[in-house]
């Protein structure tokens, strides 16, 4: 009987182990992905905790950097990715030379940037040009492209017509970046800049009131070097990012801004 049960546990222990392992996408080791984390950190990509285990922070900078190589976005840890990950580069923002974020539609990553050029790197679901209805007007999930600057801040939850935000960072009238529970490989909100959810306080904690945002695609880019050597264009853009959208949200009658659009 014993003799049996050993072999059943043999016969169950090397099925396991060729799920995991099957020819051609064999299973890392805990140091493997603990490297690949700390690579993945090294680079600028936002891991959250180094520590071999692929928890939402890794896969989320393992989203990040699959988007800005342009590699097929699997959130897998696999040994090509592994390889890859090591002969890579750091990402390089679009304007160096002064601290800002950067959004890069066509990658769909966020970049924060710091005057030395260094960056930490998330992914973002941004506007998925559809349409759609709010307060019974008909409006396109469009992300603006541009040159903004973060003119108002929310903290903690904030709840509007079209869903909750989490950590709102106001850039122009109600597009913001924020927190959202589902950050899909695709532009799928209503316009706003979606980030994930466990780096949303950290981020809101980076962009102080006044910090420049760059939102740009393939075909639309403007610096805003000039705001950043003088600070009185910036105090002008934050408030015409503002100025627009002076109504009351119909959710929050004290508010004299609409709610996010996530």
């Amino acid at each position: 009987m014993l003799k049996t049960l050993l072999t059943a546990c043999l016969l169950v222990c090397s099925v396991a182990s060729v799920a995991w392992a099957q020819p051609g996408n064999p299973a890392l080791t805990r140091a493997q992905i603990k490297e690949a984390e700390q690579r993945l950190a090294e680079l600028g990509y936002w891991t959250g905790l180094v520590d071999g285990v692929l928890d939402v922070g890794s896969r989320s900078a393992l989203i990040a950097f699959q988007k800005w190589e342009g590699r097929p976005v699997t959130a897998k840890l696999t040994v090509d990715e592994l390889e890859a990950i090591r002969r890579s580069a750091a990402p390089t923002p679009r304007d160096p030379g002064y601290e800002h974020v950067e959004v890069d539609v066509d990658r769909q990553v966020l970049m924060i940037v710091s005057e030395n050029g260094e960056v930490r790197v998330l992914p973002v679901s941004t506007g998925n040009d559809n349409k759609f209805m709010s307060d019974g007007q008909e409006s396109i999930a469009y992300t603006p492209r541009g040159r903004f600057v973060v003119y108002d801040k929310t903290f903690g939850w904030e709840n509007g017509t079209l869903g909750s935000v989490y950590y709102a960072n106001y850039i122009t009238g109600g597009v913001a970046i924020h927190g959202y529970e589902t950050v899909p490989t695709k532009p799928a909100s209503h316009g706003c800049i979606r980030i994930p959810m466990f780096a949303a306080r950290e981020v809101s904690k980076l962009l102080p009131l006044g910090t420049i945002v760059l939102v740009y695609d393939k075909v639309s880019f403007v610096s805003a070097k000039d705001w950043a050597k003088n600070p009185a264009l910036k105090q002008a853009a934050m408030l015409n990012g503002a100025a627009p959208d002076y109504i009351h949200r119909p959710d929050n009658p004290k508010s004299d801004r609409p709610s996010a659009r996530p």
